[in-house]
């Protein structure tokens, strides 16, 4: 007899049955390795691979333990938990990848909240409000989406463990005792990558010890705030073999010791610099150049202006927040105390700037005040040549005027560098409007995309870097004096992207001037001729400086002897 005839819902019941089972199979698959990928990813950009997906992590296999050897409320109790802390493992992996790609140290969980408002502060000044709103959006939804899927995932392989649980129970005890012999004999997937994997737990643990320094840290910092051998030196007795110079420290963004050193783009940057120094030898001038340790990397400059002005280790928010709540003297407080007139220029401060009042400037100029018409570059409000232009025409241009002491961070060689000015003639300068038919964007050729994308990173930092040393010479061309004595350093150097991996933080710093009695002030501290700092030249701390620089002009004081490394 034949059988009873086939309906269409029958038939769509039988396909339903067949796609079942391979999408249950599917997601199971999906959620293992959610899991896993939580578990060996990695939190450095420079392990970041397949490798690392063929590593045997002991805290899996332990967690699987311990679901196979709970009851079953305990097991559900397990599952609440462990899901959780699996999608907040992910989330701190993503921050520390982030932030050594950026800043090339890892996320800090007590200090480094604040720094999102700067993040945020970043993509809208370089990419608009809408890129910016987009990103953060992004950010958050990728973080909730991983704690909730997280947890999904931990479910559905426990329940999957449950009904399997002798043979689960049998290939952990396997890949335990594999754990145990890969560990033994140190085997490798890949150089760095070890097939026995304890990363979680190294991780955790070097996020709790950071946890507990930056507790201890204020202590610490207390004491070397209240040590300060200059705090009560009168005026008169500061700064005495600098009488009458006007004094320009200019910061150069991510002017790292990379630029002089690594040969793409040292290639460029050396000869500009041998070249700008021979110029201005023929106009009188001499200079002296070595390398500071930056107390940052990538970003954070405020923390090497901090660090440069204050003598003190500024290498965190918690220690910039205790100096700014100190009476601690800066550099530019001792000028402002042995009476020069002490000016901040600073291009790249669109919002209020609550440090002021510690640093106490008696002329501040943010973006506003600078009056700048012109287009932007990047990140950069506006160019360097119009920032130098800006101060010597409100300030150094002046008649009748007291010394002047400034601190300019130049700003045109901040990330991300895909537009870089070009020099103009300074007397066309103006309200900067100029600028908006003297832009170079930066292009590469390659095919690939992402040797194109790195390369073009690297040939717009390389450029930037340019820029603004042309713009340093230039300037000391156009406006110098007997008078001027410029001291020009990087704050940091740039991101691993430009970099690469394990770069030192060293930065250049030169002072040039006309006058050889200043240079002469700084003959014992063994720094090399020019505006190029060689590999031998010495290296001090960054917060060396301060007090190398007010023993070196005070009166009648011998040279220190260098300090230790840090």
């Amino acid at each position: 007899m034949p059988g009873p005839a086939r309906t269409p819902d029958t038939a769509r019941t039988e396909r339903a049955g067949r796609v079942r089972p391979v999408a249950a199979g599917a997601l199971t698959v999906l959620a293992g390795v959610l899991v896993l990928g939580a578990l060996v990813a990695p939190d450095r950009p420079d392990q970041v691979g397949p490798a690392t997906l063929l590593r045997v992590p002991l805290e899996g296999l332990l967690a699987v333990a311990l679901l196979l050897a709970l009851p079953t409320r305990g097991r559900r109790l397990a599952v609440v938990l462990l899901g959780p802390l699996l999608g907040l493992l992910a989330v701190l992996k993503l921050a520390d990848l982030g932030f050594r790609s950026a800043l090339d140290r890892p996320f800090d969980l007590v200090l480094d909240w604040g720094l999102l408002d700067d993040a945020f502060g970043f993509l809208r000044d370089s990419f608009g409000r809408a890129g910016a709103v987009g990103a953060a959006a992004g950010g958050l939804l990728l973080a909730a989406g991983l704690l909730l899927l997280m947890t999904l995932a931990v479910r559905r392989l426990t329940r999957l463990l449950v009904r399997h649980e002798r043979p689960a129970t049998r290939v952990v005890a396997a890949l335990t005792v594999a754990w145990v012999a890969c560990a033994a004999f140190g085997v490798r997937v890949a150089p760095g990558v070890p097939v026995a994997d304890t990363g979680v737990s190294a991780l955790v643990g070097a996020h709790a010890g950071q946890v507990r320094d930056r507790f201890t840290d204020g202590t610490r910092f207390a004491t070397e705030l209240a040590t300060d051998p200059f705090q009560d030196v009168p005026g008169d007795r500061l700064l005495t073999g600098l009488r009458g110079k006007d004094v320009v420290l200019a910061f150069v963004e991510s002017y790292g010791r990379d630029a002089v050193e690594d040969p793409e783009f040292a290639g460029e940057i050396g000869p500009l610099l041998d070249a700008g120094d021979r110029r201005l030898r023929a106009n009188g001038y001499a200079s002296r150049s070595g390398f500071l340790t930056s107390p940052t990397a990538g970003g954070g400059s405020w923390l090497a202006h901090d660090t440069l002005l204050s003598g003190l280790w500024i290498d965190n928010e918690q220690r910039h927040r205790s100096l700014l709540a100190s009476d601690r003297l800066t550099l530019n407080g001792a000028f402002r105390r042995a009476g020069w007139r002490t000016v901040g220029v600073l291009p790249a401060a669109t919002q209020p700037w609550p440090e002021g009042a510690f640093f106490g400037y008696d002329g501040y100029y943010d973006t506003e005040r600078l009056g700048y018409r012109g287009p932007k570059f990047s990140y950069a409000p506006m160019p360097d040549q119009y920032t130098l232009a800006a101060f010597e025409r409100t300030e150094r241009g002046r008649a009748d005027r007291p010394p002047l002491m400034a601190e300019i961070p130049l700003i045109s060689s901040h990330s991300p560098w895909t537009a870089i000015p070009r020099l103009v003639p300074w007397d066309d300068v103006g309200d900067g409007s100029v600028f908006a038919h003297a832009a170079a964007v930066t292009e590469d050729p390659d095919d690939d995309p992402d040797r194109r994308a790195t390369a073009q990173v690297r040939a717009g930092y390389r450029q930037a870097i340019a820029y603004s040393l042309q713009t340093l010479v230039s300037y000391v061309e156009t406006y110098g004096d007997d008078d001027l004595v410029l001291v020009f350093l990087g704050d940091h150097q740039p991101a691993p992207v430009v970099t690469g991996s394990g770069a030192s933080r060293d930065v250049p710093i030169t002072i040039v001037a006309r006058d050889p009695a200043v240079l002469g002030r700084v003959a014992g501290w063994g720094w090399q001729e020019g505006l190029r700092p060689g590999k031998d030249a010495p290296v001090w701390p960054m917060d060396a400086f301060r007090d190398r620089f007010l023993t070196a002009f005070g009166p009648s004081v011998p040279p220190a002897a260098a300090p230790p490394a840090r």
